[in-house]
């Protein structure tokens, strides 16, 4: 399973860290991606980091503003999202899949977390 953590409420401007933690299998074998989806909209890739982490991609709307990375000494994948904006505001899931594929995350995810929630607000 994973898990994600790090949601809240935050104004313009600020940042917040995404965690996602794996329990029940290695999260070294898999690529990890981070999407997001509001109410009743379709599901959005954000990024993805390759095994190794030595390859990062990002979808262009949070392009030069969220940073994903890894450790998987501990398991667990991160999403560092700086400079919110009210448009951030959605459920924010980790997955892990074979490979990365930022625009597939979402929809056929091998794991999937249950998501955090992210509300960008002033």
């Amino acid at each position: 399973q994973l898990q994600a953590s790090g949601g809240g409420l935050v104004q313009p401007g600020e940042s917040l860290r995404l965690s996602c933690a794996a329990s029940g299998f290695t999260l070294d074998d898999y690529a990890v991606g981070w999407f997001r989806q509001g109410p009743g909209n379709e599901p959005e890739g954000l990024s993805c980091i390759t095994v190794s982490g030595s390859n990062q991609f990002y979808a262009d709307s949070v392009k030069g503003r969220f940073t994903i990375f890894r450790d998987n000494a501990k398991n667990t994948a991160y999403l560092q999202m700086t400079n919110l904006k009210p448009e951030d505001t959605a459920r924010y899931y980790c997955a892990a899949n074979l490979f990365c594929s930022v625009g597939s995350l979402g929809r056929n995810d091998d794991y999937r977390g249950q998501g955090t929630q992210v509300t960008v607000s002033s």
